[in-house]
Formats: C-alpha cells, sequence, structure tokens
C-alpha cells in the first residue's frame, strides 16, 4: 500500500460514554487492552482538541505498557466524527502527535457494522440514546446520515421516545390528547400525582432529568399491554429505523443479495417484541434475503478488523489472520483479570 507499516495495530472506538483501545501484533496477539471516558464532542477548536487529546493519553498508556516502537497504525473510530472532513481534520491532528506511522479517522458506526456482519458490506443502524445509520457497498461507497436530530431529519432513539411518551402521557392526561396508560405509568414510576406533575419535577431538577431515560421500558410495558397510544409511538420508532435502512440498502443496490443489517443500540438490544418485528417485517419489505444481525461483541472489534484489513501485505502483516481466531482473542483480552478495564 505505499507505507512502510511495520509495526503493531492500535484499534479504537470511541463512543459518547466510553473508549475502548486495543493494541495488537502483526501475529495477531491481542497485546493490551484499555478502556476510559467518551469521546464528548465540543464545538469549539480547542475542545475537540482537548478531546483528541485524552485518547491520545490512553493510546501512549497503552503503548508504554505494551508495545515496541513503532505502531504501523491507529485505526480510530469516534463518535461525532459524522462528516469526511471531521475524519480528515481529527485524523491529521492525531498523526501530528507522533502516536504511529499512520493515523484512519472513520465514523463509529463503521466499526459497529463490521463487529457485527461477516464482512465489509451491509447496513447499521444504531438506535440508543439517538440514532444513526451506514451502509457500506460492494465498491466501497457509503450511505451516510448528519444524525444531527430534527434539524437534519433525524428523530429516534432513547432521548427521542422519552420526550414524545412523556408529551404524549401528559396530554393524554389533561384531555388534549387521547387516553393512555402511559399517564398514570409515569406519574407511579416518578411517585407524582400526575404525569404532569413528573414533567415539571423533571423540568425543575427536582427529579434529576438524567432520569427521563426511564420512561421507555414503560412506553414498552404499555405497548405489550395494548395500549394504541403506546403501540404507535413503539411503531413509529420501528418505521425510522426501516426508513433509514431503506435508504442504505436501495443507495448500495444491495436489496437483491442476502444482505446484512446489524442493529444496535440500548433501545434496539432491549429487543422489544413489537418494535422488532415491526423492523424486521419492514426490512424484508426492502430486501427479502435481508439478515438481521444483533452484534455479541463490541464496535472496537470492528475497528480492529478494519484496521487489520488497511495493514494486509505491509511488511509484517503479510500473513493472513483468521478473523474468527481474532474475533475470540480479542474478546478473552477484553474479559480476563489482566485486561480490566481502565478508567482515565
Amino acid at each position: 500500500m505505499g507505507h512502510v507499516n511495520s509495526g503493531d495495530l492500535i484499534a479504537l472506538d470511541a463512543g459518547n460514554s466510553k473508549t475502548d483501545i486495543l493494541l495488537i501484533r502483526p501475529d495477531g496477539t491481542v497485546a493490551g487492552y484499555r478502556r476510559q471516558g467518551g469521546f464528548r464532542f465540543r464545538s469549539t477548536p480547542d475542545g475537540v482538541a482537548a478531546e483528541l487529546d485524552k485518547l491520545a493519553d490512553g493510546i501512549r498508556a497503552l503503548v508504554e505498557e505494551h508495545s515496541r516502537p513503532p505502531v504501523a497504525l491507529v485505526a480510530a473510530y469516534l463518535a461525532n466524527a459524522d462528516f469526511p472532513e471531521q475524519e480528515a481534520e481529527y485524523a491529521e491532528y492525531l498523526g501530528s502527535l507522533g502516536l504511529a506511522e499512520r493515523v484512519v479517522v472513520g465514523n463509529d458506526m463503521t466499526a459497529l457494522l463490521r463487529s457485527g456482519a461477516s464482512g465489509a458490506v451491509g447496513v447499521a443502524v444504531v438506535c440508543g440514546a439517538g440514532i444513526n445509520c451506514i451502509g457500506v457497498g460492494a465498491d466501497g461507497r457509503q450511505v451516510r446520515f448528519p444524525a444531527l436530530g430534527p434539524l437534519t431529519g433525524d428523530w429516534g432513539g432513547g432521548h427521542s421516545l422519552a420526550k414524545e411518551a412523556m408529551f404524549l402521557a401528559c396530554r393524554g392526561e389533561d384531555g388534549r390528547g387521547s387516553h393512555t396508560a402511559l399517564s398514570a405509568a409515569i406519574a407511579e414510576h416518578f411517585d407524582t400525582p400526575t404525569a404532569v406533575a413528573a414533567g415539571i419535577a423533571l423540568n425543575m431538577n427536582r427529579i434529576p432529568y438524567a432520569r427521563v431515560h426511564e420512561v421507555v421500558p414503560l412506553l414498552f410495558q404499555i405497548a405489550a399491554r395494548g395500549d394504541q397510544v403506546a403501540v404507535d409511538l413503539v411503531r413509529k420508532q420501528a418505521a425510522e429505523v426501516v426508513a433509514m435502512a431503506k435508504v442504505a440498502i436501495l443507495g448500495l443496490e444491495l436489496a437483491d443479495r442476502d444482505c446484512e443489517v446489524v442493529l444496535g443500540g440500548g433501545v434496539l438490544a432491549a429487543r422489544d417484541p413489537l418494535l422488532m418485528a415491526d423492523v424486521a417485517a419492514g426490512l424484508v419489505e426492502v430486501c427479502p434475503a435481508v439478515r438481521i444481525v444483533m452484534p455479541t461483541q463490541p464496535p472496537v472489534v470492528g475497528a480492529a478488523l478494519l484496521g487489520i484489513a488497511d495493514l494486509e501485505g505491509a511488511p509484517a502483516w503479510q500473513r493472513p489472520l483468521d478473523e474468527a481466531s481474532i474475533r475470540q482473542a480479542i474478546g478473552v483480552a477484553m474479559t480476563r483479570t489482566d485486561g480490566v478495564p481502565q478508567q482515565g
């Protein structure tokens, strides 16, 4: 590939809440693992640099403990690296710190897709705190979304579901909307007289606003009892997941093959029967041979596999590595007692 790439690989996945970093030898040995705080986007140049510096500190700590220089490649997949220009900017900054011979930065959705899929081609949808999607075609083309919320046409995820459930519960309670069992369930859960009182308490932070996410399991419970308002909201979320995946599948001409769709994030990981049934039905309608994958390994596994593929054929990386063995080695490294996650 025109690069020296003679040393080890650093594979990194940085989400909003945590960062996983792996150090992998050219023979496939996973020499080190570190976990630290998440990559929290800051809109100012100084703020972004500070977050990237934290990632660099974690990489240095792992390398100093386990590696022999030089490191061939840092393959970093980051939440909030939403646009190609951000990826290039972050790669240039990390590269300037002398961490490795080469630095590649991508969006963390790419790592999620590769962690769950059997290859590099497919679609991934994450529905956690928010919602996002990426598709990668056989020719390497990508379909991506800004995922900046309503300003860019994005709706869904735990925060959107919780706020919408509160909205519907309060309106159902005071007569502005349809009656729903969400009202009483939310009031009981937060130990307030009404759902409106719960909303006021959350707004005033008398109930910590972070607890608003607790409304999502209530929504699933009430929908399972057949409450039409709750059912409609869950189905709205399913439709959004399918809509994103459909655009990616059709845009990359994957509808006529057994396309893999990887589903990640806390809302989907809950495997609510109604939500998952609607998602599955919608995806089959788009791609009859679709294979839905719920990943069993974290996205940093995808970052590692992408990094290994990037180094393939380079000096010291010419011996093909078995993907199943790599996945197993990473799983062992992330769970063994001497690989206990570190906070930093």
